[in-house]
């Protein structure tokens, strides 16, 4: 499989643009910060007028099915979720969600709550992506929690730049998941590089061939004017940060032996929850 590339944004238009562009996108992921930053939210919050959650759910699920219209692959749509939020409340928001498109692949955070949430939606032939990955233990879990899913219907999405600002060389945790899901054979699911900063992370992912790429707009447009550079065979990257050691996990042990705590996984699903909550007017 070659590696396919998908816009990270909540904005529709940003679809549009890159693909008037010719860049060949094949999905597209988003999330509550990113949507979030849609103009019609961000002109609504300046003005203080907030949103009750059917209004921004009914906003996303527009968002989304416009953005669906135009690519065939995927389009990733996130569960509300804090720390508190239960399996079975993402369960609920997931069956709604994926019956906003065809394409629809549901978010879910890589913690206890949302593997159990991922297990029964594989089971129900529902496409999942696991978000917020920044260990190879997670990596684990999700290969074993989601057995039996065909190829293609489980995304992971390892973090990279949330790591480098930690001083740890997130494309290194990419290599060794790649490497523990090739020594398992794990086929079902596809590692989606997620939380790239630059064109070397852009550049990094293309040459080790991951599954597939998500890249924000800005890097993406700069990268269309440069003429589309691609790595060659000379390309070597190395950031000058911590790296992540491989360690040896059976992925075929059950998903709750494995642990899934990490600094950022709490704070990333806190933050995610802290941007949806503060276009409700329910945060400050």
């Amino acid at each position: 499989m070659s590696t396919h590339l998908y816009l990270d944004s909540g904005d529709p238009a940003h679809t549009r643009d890159l693909l008037g562009k010719g860049v060949l996108l094949a999905g597209v992921t988003t999330n509550p910060s990113l949507v979030v930053r849609h103009p019609e939210v961000v002109a609504r919050v300046t003005q203080e007028e907030y949103f009750t959650r059917n209004e921004i759910n009914a906003l996303y699920k527009q968002i989304v099915q416009e953005i669906a219209g135009m690519v065939d692959e995927s389009v990733s749509v996130e569960v509300y979720a804090n720390c508190d939020t239960t399996a079975r409340e993402m369960l609920e928001q997931a069956w709604e969600m994926n019956g906003w498109i065809h394409n629809a692949h549901i978010k879910l955070p890589a913690t206890p709550a949302g593997l159990t949430a991922a297990e029964q939606l594989v089971a129900e032939g529902i496409r999942v992506n696991l978000t917020l990955c920044f260990t190879q233990e997670q990596a684990a879990a999700v290969a074993s929690a989601t057995t039996g899913a065909t190829p293609g219907q489980v995304l992971l999405s390892p973090f990279i730049g949330r790591l480098d600002d930690k001083g740890r060389n997130g494309m290194s945790l990419i290599y060794n998941i790649q490497r523990m899901y090739q020594e398992a054979g794990v086929e079902h699911v596809r590692l989606l590089a997620a939380s790239l900063r630059s064109r070397e992370h852009l550049l990094a992912c293309y040459a080790c061939g991951v599954d597939i790429i998500t890249a924000p707009y800005q890097l993406l447009l700069d990268w269309v004017a440069d003429g589309y550079p691609m790595p060659d065979d000379s390309f070597s990257y190395d950031p000058g940060l911590i790296e992540i050691p491989f360690e040896e996990y059976d992925v075929q042990a059950p998903w709750q032996s494995f642990s899934l705590q990490h600094p950022l996984v709490t704070a990333g699903v806190e933050g995610f929850a802290d941007d949806w909550d503060a276009v409700l007017g329910e945060v400050g």
